[in-house]
């Protein structure tokens, strides 16, 4: 097949343009700047440069690759993030995720395109019930207000992608990715952090996070490319741990003190409610559905031992 991938050069687009070539697709790599196209020939891809939020720029690329599948990877996410100014530094990624996937559907569906895969996240479920949610279980309906737009722009992504009738229509809800180039990579902020205390855990650290490495992401993004059916698919570990289980054990897996803990009125200072929420209320994902319907299976079931180093 023809795949067109959108964000071919971030975290996840260096392990899956190369995966998809392996396979023996033919890929097209989208980036926006012109510095990333020898890049994207090492990797395998026909370059493409092209702005994601110039709608013009986005139909005239996918009209010349005229892909079968258009994989929608496009994000902006800084290194750093202040959990109190989400909106702020999620703000371009906001953008990539409304205007840049209406773009990305108006010029596949001008040329036919046979099935849309598109990322989402996980941390959006509602903070009730469970500790593990199914894809079918509700979202977050009063996230703090840091959060709120990012997951609007989620929901108007996945509502656009799921609602496009004409194609296949498929969101990743991908785990907190680790591995190479992401934010648990080794040296990455996050990680010096937690090298240096200034990661403490809030509260009861009651907060679970579902992991993936980026590597078992991109191949669970193969496989919904060929054989995907329309719908969400929560694409984590076996592994769904509160963030008092996996803290301390990156702390001594790094070989470090045991994180601080602090009260949230502490947790509020320092990263807002946004943060204290993550460390606290968040739920985890099943990966039972991904692995019933894709054929998919982490090659890195779990995150103990390997987050930060893999």
């Amino acid at each position: 097949m023809r795949v067109f991938v959108a964000g071919a050069t971030g975290a996840i687009g260096r392990q899956l343009v190369p995966r998809l070539v392996a396979a023996g697709h033919e890929v097209h790599g989208m980036t926006r700047g012109e510095a990333k196209r020898e890049l994207l020939f090492e990797l395998g891809a026909t370059p493409v440069v092209a702005d994601a939020l110039d709608a013009e720029q986005v139909a005239e690329a996918v009209g010349r690759a005229r892909p079968d599948v258009i994989v929608h990877q496009l994000t902006a996410i800084p290194a750093s993030i202040d959990t109190r100014h989400m909106e702020r530094d999620f703000a371009a990624t906001n953008r990539l995720r409304t205007e840049g996937t209406d773009h990305l559907l108006s010029a596949g569906q001008a040329v036919g395109v046979q099935r849309f895969v598109a990322q989402g996240h996980v941390a959006a479920y509602a903070r009730v019930g469970g500790a593990v949610k199914g894809e079918e279980d509700a979202w977050d309906a009063a996230p703090p207000r840091a959060m709120r737009p990012n997951l609007e722009a989620m929901r108007h992504l996945e509502d656009a992608v799921l609602g496009a009738s004409w194609t296949e229509g498929i969101v990743l809800r991908y785990g907190w990715f680790y591995g190479p180039g992401t934010s648990l990579a080794p040296g990455s902020e996050m990680v010096d952090m937690i090298r240096r205390r200034r990661f403490p855990q809030v509260a009861d650290g009651g907060g679970v996070w579902s992991f993936v490495h980026v590597a078992d992401a991109a191949d669970a993004t193969v496989a919904a490319v060929e054989h995907g059916e329309r719908g969400r698919y929560n694409v984590v570990d076996d592994d769904p741990a509160a963030v008092a289980d996996w803290l301390p054990a990156l702390a001594s897996q790094l070989g470090v003190k045991r994180p601080m803990r602090v009260p949230r009125v502490v947790g509020r200072l320092f990263a807002g409610e946004a943060g204290v929420v993550m460390m606290t209320e968040l739920r985890g994902a099943s990966n039972d559905k991904a692995k019933r319907e894709l054929g998919w299976a982490p090659a890195h079931p779990t995150w103990r031992g390997v987050l930060a180093t893999a």
